[in-house]
């Protein structure tokens, strides 16, 4: 959706969300993949799982965190769109290697572990990291790295969020 577009992974609790919602106080066009993008999926083949699977496997944290997954035509489509000068897609899907290539660059927002536990203490039940089975899951995530894509350049999460955005549109070629 931009003649740039870049994309902000991490694991929960790291930010992204928080990042989307600077960068679009700031003026960017930001795509909150999380919330316009995902459905629970195969990351393989995208198709959708249907209703007895995902309510067969409710109480399975991991399985829902490994079917998390982003619509990879939407993701085309808006990648195509070039009515913005920039665009970030904000969020993370576990099949992001069908279309990590689409982009001029990827980012990893990364804190420390004390960070990501204070972090996921403050969230709300409803929201994923926000009961303990979830914890579990981001933590050994966090511990694992195994969603993290490989050519993203990391950026500290822990610092300020005004910081964080900075450092990101340094990289982007969007401040000095």
């Amino acid at each position: 959706m931009g003649v740039r577009n870049y994309l902000i992974e991490g694991i929960s609790g790291t930010g992204k969300t928080s990042v989307a919602t600077e960068l679009q106080q700031r003026g960017y066009h930001v795509i909150h993949g999380d919330r316009e993008l995902a459905y629970q999926g195969d990351p393989q083949t995208g198709v959708p799982l249907d209703s007895s699977a995902q309510r067969q496997n409710i109480p399975d944290v991991a399985f829902g965190h490994e079917h998390h997954i982003w619509d990879v035509d939407k993701v085309k489509s808006l990648v195509a769109d070039r009515s913005h000068a920039i665009s970030f897609f904000c969020g993370g899907s576990r099949n992001f290697h069908h279309f990590i290539d689409l982009f001029d660059g990827v980012f990893v927002l990364d804190v420390d572990l004390d960070t990501l536990k204070r972090r996921l203490a403050s969230r709300p039940e409803d929201e994923f990291g926000g009961k303990p089975a979830e914890r579990d899951v981001v933590l050994r995530l966090h511990a694992t790295q195994e969603d993290i894509p490989n050519n993203a350049t990391t950026i500290d999460a822990a610092a300020p969020l005004a910081s964080v955005v900075d450092d990101i549109l340094s990289k982007c070629g969007e401040i000095g």
